[in-house]
């Protein structure tokens, strides 16, 4: 089955009928055949978005509102296709999969509740008789660049809140799992959106460049959002600076988990492996580094190493263990050389440390110090580093020595205390006895440093995908100096 490009809501073949295949990540096999659109097809995409702005931008709220419902029934309906495509594609297990299609369903519901919430201010004026507006207005087009890691929850999280807010969307999707990315397309359709409110465009990956710098530099794309890698978000950030556009973007991270001498340990435990290890750490998320006090530190181990060794990964197909693939051998090799690495410098593997091919069980390392590259350096895979230190002010320190800013998480039994390390962490997420893992649609979502900037999610959503103008309306004569 051929992933089209959709654009104007017709699915066309690409400029000369290119494609591009995506192997399975298990078996080797194709996974998935997409369009490889080249430059004038992604401009061509972003002139049906152009041209479909105007008259979706005056789209009643109330219009708008039930075709994001329609949206989020439409890819429930697609639920099978969906978890067969992420299964292919990327080596999901069917529960990531179902997890994403319901994040992704409830981030439509959420966006369809956005549309009476674009919500403007009458501003006292110091002129008499004037009346002072801010009023937001739609962007214009806005193109989204999705993922592959976690495809429906970040694919649909691009392009929800901009469809809300009145503007139209061009959804530029991930080379690794275009067909997952084209279903997101197909339930808008599905829904009944009006031709060019919604774009979908797949590549091959080396004209991902060539693609992604014609988008922005397209005079109707007005917003640019980007979840990913932190080397490509720079990139991207930079081609958008020279066109004056603004991004929002949602990076890499080191995500610390604080433990502290009164916390629940068994709680914590739970916690930090879900954080950790759910889609084999392959989560923006996910807790990378777990920061023990000493006074608790080796029961926390003994606890976490039994926990981690039931964490097992199989084939994502045959439905038998906790963990699914890794996404390709690329990226297990970049885990394995973190893991040698810190062996190399005195760190423990506790449990795991080994792959076969893309499969890669649960891998827990302790004594991790800064001279090591896993202290430091974005795993995106399943293993975890422990570090020691000796109290509460070490552990803050710890965390914050990262260039990442994203998810941060404490435990302790008391919660001012919490409160306190919380406000004290510089990530733009923390969550205090719960896990590093954890999004709902109606959250400030987002980081800070090499983590990224701007905020998805409800009323931030909001500022960020329209634009705050000042209109006044004079109520009499005007009086002037000259």
């Amino acid at each position: 089955m051929l992933a089209q490009l959709l654009i104007d809501n017709a699915y066309q073949d690409a400029e000369g009928g290119r494609t591009t295949s995506r192997l399975n990540p298990v078996e080797g096999t194709v996974a998935s055949t997409a369009a490889a659109a080249t430059v004038a097809d992604a401009n061509r995409a972003a002139d049906a978005a152009g041209a479909a702005l105007p008259a979706w931008a005056e789209t009643s709220p109330a219009a708008r509102r039930a075709l994001l419902q329609k949206a989020a029934a439409a890819l429930d309906a697609r639920a099978d296709d969906i978890v067969a495509a992420m299964k292919a594609e990327i080596g999901a297990t069917e529960p990531w999969a179902r997890f994403n299609i319901m994040l992704a369903t409830g981030m439509l519901t959420e966006a369809a509740a956005l549309t009476t919430q674009v919500a403007g201010h009458v501003i006292p004026s110091n002129k008499p008789g004037l009346t002072a507006l801010a009023v937001r207005e739609p962007a214009g087009v806005v193109l989204g660049i999705a993922p592959w890691n976690a495809p429906v929850i970040l694919g649909v999280r691009a392009v929800a809140t901009p469809l809300a807010c009145g503007n139209t969307v061009v959804l530029k999707a991930s080379e690794i799992c275009p067909m997952t990315h084209s279903l997101i397309g197909a339930a808008f359709l599905d829904a009944g959106f009006p031709p060019g409110v919604v774009n979908v465009v797949t590549n091959a990956a080396e004209d991902a460049p060539d693609i992604v710098g014609a988008l922005i530099d397209h005079p109707a794309v007005r917003r640019i959002n980007f979840t990913g890698s932190t080397k490509v978000g720079r990139i991207i950030a930079t081609r958008a600076a020279q066109a004056l556009k603004p991004v929002l973007l949602e990076l890499g991270g080191k995500a610390p988990f604080l433990v502290l001498e009164d916390a629940d340990l068994d709680e914590a435990v739970a916690a930090a492996a879900f954080g950790a290890f759910m889609n084999q750490g392959q989560i923006c998320m996910s807790t990378e580094r777990i920061i023990l006090v000493d006074a608790i530190a080796d029961r926390f181990v003994e606890k976490m190493e039994a926990k981690a060794k039931t964490l097992v990964a199989g084939d994502p197909r045959k439905a038998a263990t906790p963990l699914g693939a890794v996404v390709d051998t690329n990226a297990v090799a970049h885990v394995l050389a973190l893991i040698d690495d810190a062996k190399a410098h005195g760190a423990r593997v506790l449990t795991g440390g080994n792959a076969d091919g893309v499969i890669m069980s649960a891998t827990l390392v302790d004594g991790v110090n800064k001279s090591m590259r896993l202290y430091g350096e974005e795993s995106f895979g399943p293993v975890t580093a422990i570090i020691r230190v000796k109290d509460e002010a070490e552990a803050i320190a710890v965390a914050n020595d990262s260039e990442y800013g994203l998810s941060a998480a404490v435990f302790t039994r008391d919660v001012v205390r919490g409160l306190k390390v919380a406000r004290q962490i510089k990530s733009g997420i923390c969550h205090i006895n719960g896990p590093t893992v954890h999004d709902e649609a109606q959250m400030p979502f987002g980081g800070t440093k090499a983590s990224g900037y701007g905020r998805f999610g409800g009323q931030w959503g909001i500022e960020e995908f329209t634009e705050l103008r000042w209109i006044t309306i004079a109520g009499g004569p005007g009086h002037y100096p000259i």
